[in-house]
């Protein structure tokens, strides 16, 4: 092998690497969102900045899992007892651009702290009707 030869090979390394990650994010969320009880959504907490994801209904927690990423793992798990609705309203000005178009902000408190999820509307009345749904902590005591 000649020396020009190894610049060539990396690219092409480096190519087929990025190719084959790729195509693993797309099996990955092609997965997230074929299971039941799933819905785009972003998140922001405390403060930070709006990251996109998914959000999964469990029985008893609701996941978020970062929309770009490899990992099977929720990033964020919040349990439903601890899950309280504050309420929805439209995106501002300076939140329109950076989440999706015709969506509107969750406010929640997970534990004592604020967070907000952006969805559609739809995903909106599936997860108040998720929460109200779920029993409250104790023995055969319902919301």
């Amino acid at each position: 092998m000649d020396a020009p030869s190894f610049p060539f090979i990396a690219l092409a390394i480096a190519f087929g690497l990025l190719i084959f990650a790729l195509c693993l994010s797309g099996v990955r969320r092609f997965n997230l969102r074929r299971a039941l009880g799933t819905v785009d959504a972003s998140i922001c907490m405390a403060g930070n900045s709006w990251q996109m994801g998914v959000c999964r209904y469990q029985d008893n927690d609701l996941e978020w899992f970062r929309l770009l990423s490899l990992s099977v793992r929720p990033k964020h798990k919040f349990k439903r007892h601890s899950l309280e609705l504050l309420g929805r309203r439209k995106p501002t000005e300076a939140e329109a651009v950076k989440v999706q178009p015709d969506v509107v902000i969750v406010e929640l408190r997970y534990e004592g702290q604020d967070l907000r999820l952006a969805m559609k509307f739809d995903a909106y009345t599936g997860l108040s009707s998720w929460l109200e749904a779920g029993p409250v902590i104790g023995v055969g005591t319902w919301r």
